[in-house]
């Protein structure tokens, strides 16, 4: 176990960390809590919610990382993070690993919200025009269009790790890695490639009973780009 723990890179140690012990806040906190008689919920307080909902505060672009939907959620996200995560710390350094984390998952986040503000625009108008049409049940109207909006809820450090997928294949183009449902090693960088167009295709099918947020897994990798094109331009370190 310490050999495991001595192999692992700072901030890539501490994220599993934090993202571990807020798994467990999660598990613990509902149970605690409902001896008081407070009904709270971790994840609906931290999670991401729609900008224009009731429930929403900008700091949730950030906590949202930290929270998972279940153990396996959390353990794939964890897993990759510890598969690719050292690599890159180790070649970028503690400070702007954790910067390009951070920024892979917020940007991940914003596009998110993009995506909602798009569909919910055709439901948004909609109610807008009920109110306008039926003034005297605005209340009714109006605590509808709240609820709704209040539904959306994105967890998950899926967006940062996906940012992490796409520097490790920029960075590591010719490593092969080797997946449960590919029985053949593969290129990275093939890897990368098709990983995005699955998620873009998976985005735009909007298959019914899919609740991943598949279009912040490319913002992920969106903002991950663009950083790293920043980067290799200030500074030449690609």
């Amino acid at each position: 176990m310490n050999n495991f723990l001595n192999n692992l890179t700072p901030v890539v140690k501490n994220l599993l960390a934090i993202n571990i012990i807020m798994w467990l806040v999660t598990l613990v906190a509902p149970g605690f809590l409902s001896r008081w008689g407070v009904n709270f919920s971790v994840v609906d307080f931290l999670g991401m919610h729609y900008w224009a909902a009731e429930k929403f505060n900008p700091a949730q672009l950030i906590t949202y990382m930290f929270m998972h939907g279940g153990f396996n959620h959390m353990f794939f996200n964890m897993f990759a993070l510890f598969m690719f995560g050292s690599a890159l710390e180790s070649v970028w350094g503690s400070r702007r690993f954790l910067l390009y984390y951070i920024v892979t998952g917020v940007g991940a986040g914003i596009v998110q919200q993009v995506f909602w503000t798009i569909e919910f625009q055709p439901f948004i108008s909609s109610m807008n025009d009920a109110l306008s049409a039926n003034p005297e049940q605005a209340g009714s109207v109006l605590l509808h269009k709240l609820n709704q909006l209040n539904l959306p809820l994105t967890v998950g450090a899926s967006g940062s790790v996906f940012g992490l997928l796409l520097a490790f294949g920029w960075l590591f183009p010719e490593a092969r890695l080797m997946m449960i449902f590919i029985p053949v090693p593969i290129k990275a960088r093939v890897f990368v490639l098709l990983y995005g167009v699955v998620e873009l295709f998976l985005g735009v099918a909007n298959f019914s009973g899919d609740n991943i947020a598949h279009f912040a897994h490319l913002g992920g990798m969106l903002f991950g780009a663009i950083l790293i094109l920043v980067w290799r331009k200030k500074r030449g370190i690609f």
